[in-house]
């Protein structure tokens, strides 16, 4: 028999692996699979049903015969629903399967070799390795509790070099919650007013979950318009995590350059899941506030026990369903260089998941995601606390 030959990965996937999200979530299912009582608090996945009247809507989209190919760009029904909510024409909307393929799009469709993308940290895990993978370089800026791990206008501008090419920003923020005031959106608008050459990616998949009111990019600072892709999805609203749509607003021409890439990729996203996007977006939002005062409580719940745990230090966050707590003190009591080493002791000897903040490249903080039952998270922290305070 012939040895098969050595695998070589491409250099532009080389030090890619699945997220530590995952790899986490993976090694809790495999535990509880051998018997133990895992409680896991590692996932960003809403524990709400998907309401009933999008499902119908899935349901008769179905029936009704529209399970064929979509065009690539996205249903016309759903780039209407998307554009007449943010205003924009229909040309400018891209659905693609998730808010991660969109990022995905646009950082392939624009990245050269060693250009540079400005993200904040703490920033969600997938950011840095799709620009690497798309060819582009992170330029990671920490960002202090003390300022509410927010950008500011002197760290942005210090960020900045001709080789800039994107600035991605996220709020309402996974992991920390952060939601940008309009002031503040503005400061950094007009860092940006001084670069032409940087364009902006705004992700706003948390837009309706939010404690404070929440100002869309695009409606602060319609100057940055036309370099200014705002990303968006269903899947943590309205509980849709499965069904997979996204979508990106922009300018025609990056729209058009993103979709030349989906078009070699994946084509247009499922029917089935459009039909049901598009019901969500023009079904009103009454569920969304009924889910939104829930995860308030919840949120309320976590940050005060957080806050009275030896060693942490924990901020109320301003939207989203993550707290980004400080645990270096809880680290150092219980002899644990690093948060992922405290992350794995919690796993391993209490059966409780969390991510440390090196996922998200803000290390000496952990992410706990209150997107489940309160009795849950209750059993969760009550392990925390027990784990801190030396119980079996």
């Amino acid at each position: 028999m012939l040895d098969s030959p050595e695998f070589h990965r491409a250099a532009r996937i080389r030090g890619l692996e699945i997220s530590e999200i995952v790899q986490i979530s993976e090694r809790a299912a495999a535990r509880k699979a051998l018997g133990h009582d895992v409680v896991a608090l590692s996932t960003g996945e809403p524990d709400f049903p998907t309401p009933e009247a999008v499902i119908a809507a899935a349901h008769k989209a179905a029936t009704d015969g529209k399970t064929r190919y979509t065009p690539t760009l996205g249903t016309a029904e759903l780039r209407a629903a998307i554009a007449a909510d943010a205003k924009a024409r229909p040309d400018q909307v891209i659905v693609s399967c998730g808010a991660k393929q969109v990022i995905a799009n646009a950082m392939l469709a624009t990245l050269e070799a060693g250009d540079e993308v400005v993200m904040p940290a703490p920033f969600w895990t997938s950011y840095a390795d799709i620009v690497r993978m798309a060819g582009g370089s992170p330029v990671i800026v920490s960002c202090a509790m003390a300022d509410g791990f927010k950008l500011t206008p002197a760290a942005l501008e210090a960020a900045l070099t001709p080789r800039t090419r994107w600035l991605m920003l996220n709020a309402p923020s996974n992991p920390s919650g952060a939601i940008y005031s309009p002031a503040e959106l503005s400061a950094l608008e007009a860092v940006l007013l001084r670069h032409p050459q940087v364009w902006v990616l705004s992700d706003e998949i948390y837009e309706h979950l939010n404690f404070i009111p929440f100002h869309r990019l695009a409606d602060v600072a319609p100057d940055l318009r036309g370099r200014l892709l705002t990303v968006n999805g269903v899947s943590k609203a309205w509980s849709m995590t499965g069904w997979r749509i996204g979508w990106g607003i922009g300018p025609v021409d990056l729209i058009r350059a993103m979709g030349a890439v989906q078009g070699q990729v994946t084509s247009g996203a499922c029917s089935i899941a459009q039909a049901a996007a598009t019901a969500a977006l023009t079904g009103g939002t009454e569920v969304l506030d009924v889910r939104r005062d829930a995860m308030r409580a919840r949120r309320d719940l976590v940050v005060s026990a957080l806050d009275a745990m030896p060693g942490i230090e924990c901020a109320a966050p301003d939207g989203a369903f993550y707290v980004f707590p400080r645990i270096t003190g809880a680290m150092q009591a219980q002899g644990h260089a690093t948060d992922a080493a405290f992350c794995d002791w919690l796993l391993a000897e209490h059966d409780l998941a969390l991510v440390p903040g090196r996922a998200f490249g803000l290390p000496g903080h952990l992410r706990l995601s209150f997107a489940y039952a309160e009795s849950e998270l209750q059993t969760g922290l009550d392990r925390l606390a027990r784990a801190l305070n030396g119980d079996t």
